[in-house]
């Protein structure tokens, strides 16, 4: 029922108090610091009873989560907690709207949905394997250890978890209602009222929902913001390799294929191959935004909208659309879209042909950088034994990323196949599993960018290997036939071995045998870099 305005807070709710013992201290109503140990409340479920500390915003379900699974030993991704929150204030505030939530407690609901945003936003800059959030016991201590807000520790629960993650879900609820409570308690004492009610995780927080309609919901909104975040560092990535471009256009070096000296050309096109790519990523990953923003918020169960008011099921959507700003639309079909997760195993593609564009650029930098064509910026000492030794870490780091970046996406892909009929239990490791991809070929994309800004091309290094490297004839069958070129090329050799070997290099030899104004025109920059050699040359020249 909808307020008035003219009962007072105390009043607002009619529903029972959700598994609560009488008398027992609320979990939002959180005690003073300071207050002596051993406070508990009892909660109860279908599974019978349970102690749990007063301060403590979790309720029995997170508890009873936190034994049962212990698997990965880290939690849940901060940016689907962070998601899940938004869509728990989307639903608070639609239901509210069309009569179905008290507006005060909708109102609470959203206040401490905020307060989670905010918590989980902390995490984001944190590494999601910080050992300071590995608290499976799931404790935030006594009574007297709880401070007054969310903190990101209230949502420890393990990143694998059976029950297409209802576990999490639950946590959600129970976190906000008790916060809410809290809240509530806030206001009514400051304004002279005995405390509200409890604010229930099922019968409030979780009204006209399931964990089917709201998890994928939350999932697609965090994977909206990685995918953002995966296509700005691509940009940055692409602008890195484009401005070393610019600056080695004119670095002719010798290009390579089977490891081995091919034909000549500029670092600047190597550099602008791998600005492509980077530019391909940064769109592919842009418009994963398409693949994700169909939801099926609204669905309950099974994606029917059995249980749910019809008002409610198109606000919703709405609503969220705005809190997050991005273009999310209600899934026509949301028996399928509950049903069926395949725009997450096309968003994984994306994401692995991200990863594999990072560790092929990655590599073949250490391949110049060991023909010794590029300079790597020292970053740190490379050997424990070795005085000067200075490796590339930087680009084994992010070949590194991008295999584990390509395994994670295959992973999430199989997930996906492994759903059954009307829901896909196994979400949470497609969510841990792309969301973990997502950072990585992010940060990865953001390292390598740093590291390329600060490469130096070894132009000496450069031209010695074009000079003495006979596969520069190439250059001059637009001149001479496969077979002249063939023929200045035992010659030369036959002039080495005369020589013991030691005749001058294959440059010098060909401007002395050729003309130095030809072989400089035919190995220019300009040359080497154009599209085709242009009109066919007359008989003779």
């Amino acid at each position: 029922m909808a307020r008035t305005g003219a009962e007072p807070p105390g009043e607002i709710l009619a529903a029972p108090v959700h598994g609560s013992s009488t008398g027992a201290p609320e979990p939002g109503a959180l005690p003073e610091r300071g207050a002596s140990r051993g406070a508990y409340r009892t909660e109860r479920d279908l599974l019978g009873e349970m102690k749990i500390p007063a301060g403590d915003l979790r309720g029995i379900h997170t508890h009873r989560a936190l034994g049962n699974f212990r698997v990965a030993g880290r939690p849940t991704r901060p940016a689907l907690i962070r998601a899940y929150a938004l869509v728990k204030k989307a639903c608070a505030l639609a239901n509210a709207e069309t009569g179905w939530l008290d507006p005060g407690v909708a109102e609470a609901i959203a206040r401490a949905a905020d307060e989670a945003v905010a918590a989980m936003d902390g995490e984001e800059g944190a590494s999601p394997f910080e050992p300071g959030d590995l608290m499976p016991e799931g404790s935030r201590g006594g009574a007297d250890t709880t401070p007054a807000g969310i903190a990101a520790a209230d949502f420890w629960l393990d990143a694998l978890q059976g029950g297409a993650g209802t576990s999490t879900n639950m946590n959600v609820n129970e976190v906000l209602a008790s916060r809410a409570t809290g809240l509530l308690s806030e206001g009514a004492r400051a304004a002279g009222f005995p405390g509200p009610a409890r604010v229930d995780p099922l019968a409030h927080v979780n009204l006209h929902q399931s964990t089917n309609d709201t998890y994928p919901t939350a999932l697609r909104v965090a994977l909206i913001a990685k995918a953002r975040g995966a296509a700005e560092a691509a940009a940055l990535l692409q602008g890195a390799f484009q401005a070393k471009e610019r600056e080695t256009a004119r670095v002719v070096t010798v290009g390579r294929t089977e490891l081995q000296g091919a034909v000549p050309m500029t670092l600047g096109a190597i550099f602008s191959a791998m600005a492509e790519a980077a530019g391909r990523d940064r769109w592919r990953t842009f418009k994963c935004e398409e693949r994700l923003r169909v939801v099926n918020l609204g669905g309950t169960a099974v994606g029917t909208g059995l249980t749910a008011p019809r008002k409610y099921i198109f606000r919703a959507t709405e609503i969220l659309r705005a809190l997050t700003g991005y273009p999310l639309a209600r899934a026509e079909n949301a028996v399928d879209a509950t049903a069926n997760a395949d725009a997450l195993a096309e968003v994984a593609g994306i994401v692995a042909a991200q990863a594999a564009n990072l560790s092929k650029a990655a590599r073949d930098l250490r391949q110049l950088a060991a023909f010794g064509d590029i300079e790597l910026p020292a970053v740190q000492a490379g050997s424990s034994i070795m005085p000067g030794k200075v490796n590339p870490v930087i680009l084994e780091a992010t070949i590194q990323a991008g295999m584990r970046a390509r395994s994670e996406c295959a992973l999430a892909a199989e997930a996906v196949g492994e759903g059954t009929l009307q829901i896909n239990e196994f979400l949470p490791l497609v969510a841990d599993s792309l969301l973990d991809a997502l950072d990585l070929v992010t940060n990865a994309s953001r390292m390598l960018a740093r590291h390329v800004r600060d490469i130096r091309p070894n132009e000496e290094a450069c031209a010695a290997a074009v000079d003495r490297n006979p596969i520069a004839a190439t250059a001059f069958l637009p001149l001479f036939g496969y077979e002249g070129v063939g023929g200045l090329v035992k010659e030369w050799e036959a002039a080495r071995a005369g020589n013991g070997g030691g005749a001058e290099n294959f440059r010098e030899w060909l401007s002395r045998k050729l003309g130095a104004e030809l072989v400089d025109r035919v190995l220019s920059p300009a040359a080497l870099s154009a599209l085709g050699h242009g009109e066919k040359p007359k008989e003779g020249k």
